[in-house]
């Protein structure tokens, strides 16, 4: 498994955020209002990222008082982390999207003005999603261990 890239996210973004913006074009007079804080949800598991992401890291780094990490755990750790970014690069597109149909509109139709305001919560919340999936997948990262340095530098010989 590899580190998650941002051109991927970047990609993945920008592909959610022109088919959401294609589909909204064609469908927002039938939609109803957005609910205020309807990209919240995603500002919760972004604080459950972090704050396993601190766990994680002292249990990883072996830090005082801390116990081992299970490798299950850590699996199951990375598989949440990268679940996170990709959810949080897909409803981040999905929000930019939406927010580039709603704003230039928010004068002359009045339901507009009030999604513009709950797609930007919603941008706000989906990135903070990714950067929290990121900062987990990084947590779960082991350190390098300082005599595998010295095993592997055979200029030394």
């Amino acid at each position: 498994m590899r580190f998650t890239r941002a051109r991927d996210l970047v990609v993945i973004a920008l592909v959610a955020a022109v088919v959401v913006h294609l589909v909204i074009r064609s469908a927002y007079t039938v939609l109803p209002t957005l609910p205020r804080l309807a990209g919240i949800t995603l500002l919760v598991v972004a604080a459950v990222d972090v704050v396993l992401g601190f766990s994680v890291r002292a249990r990883v780094q072996h830090k005082a008082g801390a116990k081992p990490v299970a490798p299950l755990a850590a699996a199951r750790a990375v598989a949440l982390a990268k679940a996170s970014s990709l959810v949080g690069a897909i409803m981040l597109g999905t929000w930019v999207g939406f927010v580039g149909y709603v704003l230039p509109r928010r004068g002359e139709l009045v339901a507009a003005a009030s999604d513009t305001i709950s797609a930007l919560i919603g941008v706000v919340c989906a990135a903070a999603l990714i950067g929290a999936g990121l900062w987990l997948e990084y947590c779960c990262k082991t350190p390098d261990r300082p005599d595998d340095d010295a095993g592997n530098d055979r200029s030394a010989r």
